[in-house]
């Protein structure tokens, strides 16, 4: 459709008034008594948007004959970022092996559940309610389990403590879970839809929240890995080295948390400091992986350097989200 152009004309000595493109109103349903939602946004612009009833539901079939592991687990999460409402996998027949993993995939999600379930055919529905989601939201829940998770990971490796190790694990799950909640959030913006928040946020902003969603998944699964550790040491770490661990480990978790701060808060100043002070952590990274290498245990030796690098790669994810920052703060002042 061209862009077409209106002039602006004033009614009753205080009210301004445009004409709405009879071909645009015609193709959503507009026609005289139809109600119309006006939106204000962040850049200025103003959100025209019909009052219909409910939609019709949108719905994605899959066949999954002969799919299997990590295939279909990509199909259904294909098909949940595709925003669709029902997901109906069908096939001659749905094996016991493909249904667990269909399962499972319902509840790595957030939103889908199994309605319907029979030899043939498996339907799923998203049950999740558009209007209560918010992404500055998520990305903040995100980021605080992956902190928890950093924080509880190296109290596991210095406490021996297998069962905080395994829940540190399976938070993971809550971060991944959130991140694909993310990228469906911003999929379905992309196609115009309204979430809780559009009054106040940017398409720039959702775009920033989205990019730095991914950083943070990453930050979660360094701190599982640092967790899994636990069950491959062969004793207690060595003071002075556990010493150094937490010392780094704080740094690069504050660099992280800092980062964070300065998105939300738009502060080029204390991104820019974040991203300067990841420089400060290389020598303590070098220092810490020539005392390791002075360990007897060569399987300690591997692990922690498993740490080690865990750590070291959490500051430069920080550094991602502090550069996400900065472009996040300059797009406003544009």
């Amino acid at each position: 459709m061209s862009i077409e152009t209106r002039k602006v004309q004033q009614t009753g000595g205080s009210t301004y008034i445009i004409s709405l493109p009879k071909t645009w109103a015609d193709k959503v349903g507009i026609k005289t008594g139809s109600r119309v939602t006006l939106q204000p946004q962040p850049d200025g612009k103003l959100v025209i948007d019909p009052i219909h009833d409910a939609p019709p539901a949108r719905k994605i079939q899959i066949d999954v004959s002969g799919r299997m592991g990590d295939v279909l687990m990509r199909d259904m999460i294909a098909a949940y970022l595709a925003g669709s409402d029902i997901i109906e996998v069908k096939a001659d027949r749905i094996l016991a092996e493909q249904k667990n993993i269909i399962r499972s995939m319902c509840y790595k999600l957030i939103g889908p559940e199994i309605i319907e379930e029979t030899a043939k055919k498996v339907v799923i529905q998203d049950l999740l309610n558009p209007d209560e989601i918010s992404i500055k939201k998520s990305v903040r829940r995100m980021y605080l389990i992956s902190n928890s998770m950093h924080i509880d990971a190296i109290k596991a490796i210095k406490t021996l403590d297998a069962d905080l190790a395994l829940d540190v694990d399976q938070r993971d799950d809550d971060v991944d879970r959130l991140f694909l909640l993310i990228a469906k959030q911003f999929r379905a913006i992309l196609r115009g839809a309204r979430l809780p928040d559009a009054a106040e946020t940017s398409i720039d902003e959702y775009h920033d929240l989205r990019m730095a969603a991914g950083p943070i998944e990453r930050i979660a699964d360094h701190a599982r890995k640092i967790a899994k550790v636990t069950t491959t040491l062969n004793g207690p770490i060595p003071d002075d080295i556990m010493e150094m661990l937490e010392t780094t480990s704080e740094l690069s978790r504050k660099i992280a948390e800092d980062a964070i701060d300065a998105l939300y808060n738009f502060d080029v100043v204390l991104a820019n400091q974040v991203i300067d002070r990841v420089s400060n952590i290389s020598p303590m990274i070098n220092k810490l992986n020539g005392s390791i290498l002075k360990i007897n245990s060569y399987g300690s030796v591997v692990a922690l350097g498993t740490v080690v690098d865990s750590i070291d790669r959490t500051a430069d994810y920080g550094s991602n989200i502090a550069e996400i920052a900065i472009n996040s703060a300059m797009s406003r002042v544009v």
